[in-house]
């Protein structure tokens, strides 16, 4: 059985200068799932965010 997932990423990276804000992270999300990203302040989080949706 395959799954469908409506994202996937691999190896997703975003630096400003000298300052890696992502770096590296892969995850997918299944077709009718709700996922959360969690993490401590300046984790990386809006800015994964942001390259989804295009603002980045």
């Amino acid at each position: 059985m395959s799954t469908n997932h409506w994202l996937k990423v691999r190896q997703l990276k975003k630096s400003y200068g000298n300052i890696h804000a992502v770096d590296g992270i892969s995850f997918s999300v299944p077709d009718a799932q709700v996922y959360t990203i969690l993490g401590p302040n300046g984790a990386g989080k809006t800015t994964t965010i942001g390259i989804f949706e295009g603002s980045r």
